[in-house]
């Protein structure tokens, strides 16, 4: 999603400059919040890729989640006569001198996630409404009650929203106490881990259900890690009480991508992968053993199925439990909500019933249904 809006830009671009000489090549300027993060590697790599067609150049500086520093390369990017700046996922807000930096040198500045005011030409991004089904499936798990960790971070306008979100839905479940904790960007999977060893110490297993939640995929990971710790450190409260060898990984969109390079690189440790409408550079995953379950929409624009779910599919090793299944006239989004879309629900909670929890009752469910327009399956 991310990498289309910011290609369509270039394109926009290219057309009106006409063909250029590398010598010439028109500067765009990235601002990353973090530049080794997994989704910011990927847009900056997809960026680059897309500019490289059209004859330009990228520049990224890494604010390493600095608003100082993010509005210091804004006006660095002014200075130095870029066509365009992208910046990616400070808000608008935060950026404020930058912005006016860049207005004043009459130069486009885009937003991922960072919202949509000031002089932003445009913004676009996976706020609050994506993280809706995951806070509805984990109250639903809770039982409307018990303890939650979330770990936010406020820098980003993008874990904002979806903070927001979360604080609204809670409000519906007084019975879940709330306890939060902000992440650094640098530092984000240490702190998951520090916060949820501390946390975890004191939310002794066994008196109610306990819940983590982060506002995107790496603190949470960072979380992951430590419950692994604990659960085979001596003394710890939770030591022997995890089930380590039924774990799974899903994801959409570019973390899509990032659930079938998990599976690529670690299928030994995992049960199942489910990647929804999956975006990625990366083409071939012949390494996954994981079963993989690839939700896709027809008529995606975002991550065509024909350049990526498809492929990707095909790439996965013919001895490989596997599905595709494609939603007719689906989108980017046909498989964000599985409260929208039953079908998404019945083959995703079956996938999972069948491969993570060896409940073969499921498996009757996992075949082609009317609302797909393509169902394949292997072995």
């Amino acid at each position: 999603m991310k990498i289309f809006a910011f290609g369509a830009a270039l394109l926009a671009l290219g057309l009106a400059a006409g063909p250029v000489l590398a010598a010439d090549a028109p500067l765009i300027g990235v601002v990353s919040i973090s530049a080794t993060e997994a989704n910011n590697a990927r847009y900056i790599t997809g960026a680059t890729a897309a500019a490289k067609e059209l004859g330009w150049q990228i520049s990224v500086i890494d604010a390493a989640g600095s608003a100082d520093q993010a509005n210091a390369a804004i006006q660095n990017f002014a200075q130095r006569g870029a066509k365009a700046i992208v910046d990616m996922v400070f808000p608008y807000t935060s950026i404020g001198a930058g912005l006016q930096a860049a207005k004043a040198a009459n130069i486009p500045v885009v937003t991922w996630g960072g919202g949509l005011g000031g002089s932003v030409a445009a913004t676009n991004g996976s706020g609050g409404p994506m993280t809706i089904p995951v806070i509805d499936l984990m109250v639903k798990n809770m039982g409307g009650k018990g303890a939650l960790l979330a770990l936010t971070y406020r820098t980003g306008q993008v874990c904002r929203d979806r903070e927001t979100v979360l604080d609204q839905m809670l409000a519906k479940d007084p019975n879940i106490t709330v306890t939060k904790n902000e992440v650094r960007i640098p530092g984000y999977f240490e702190d998951g881990a520090q916060y949820a060893n501390a946390w975890l110490a004191s939310h002794p297993p066994g008196k109610e259900s306990l819940a983590i939640w982060g506002c995107w995929d790496d603190p949470a990971i960072g979380a992951i890690g430590s419950l692994r710790d604990e659960n085979a450190r001596v003394g710890s409260p939770l030591a022997g009480k995890l089930d380590t060898s039924r774990f799974a990984v899903m994801g959409h969109s570019m973390g899509g991508g990032g659930t079938l390079e998990t599976a690529n690189a670690h299928s030994a440790e995992l049960r199942a992968a489910i990647p929804l409408t999956p975006w990625d550079l990366v083409t071939s995953f012949g390494m996954i053993t994981a079963p993989t379950l690839i939700l896709a929409g027809q008529t995606d624009t975002v991550a065509p199925v024909a350049q990526h779910a498809t492929p990707f599919y095909a790439s996965i090793p013919s001895t490989t439990v596997k599905v595709y299944a494609e939603f007719t006239g689906g989108d980017h989004y046909v498989a964000s909500s599985p409260l929208m879309n039953k079908g998404v629900a019945i083959l995703g909670l079956s996938w999972l019933k069948v491969y993570v929890e060896g409940d073969t009752r499921y498996r009757p469910f996992i075949k082609a249904r009317p609302e797909l327009s393509m169902f394949l399956a292997a072995p």
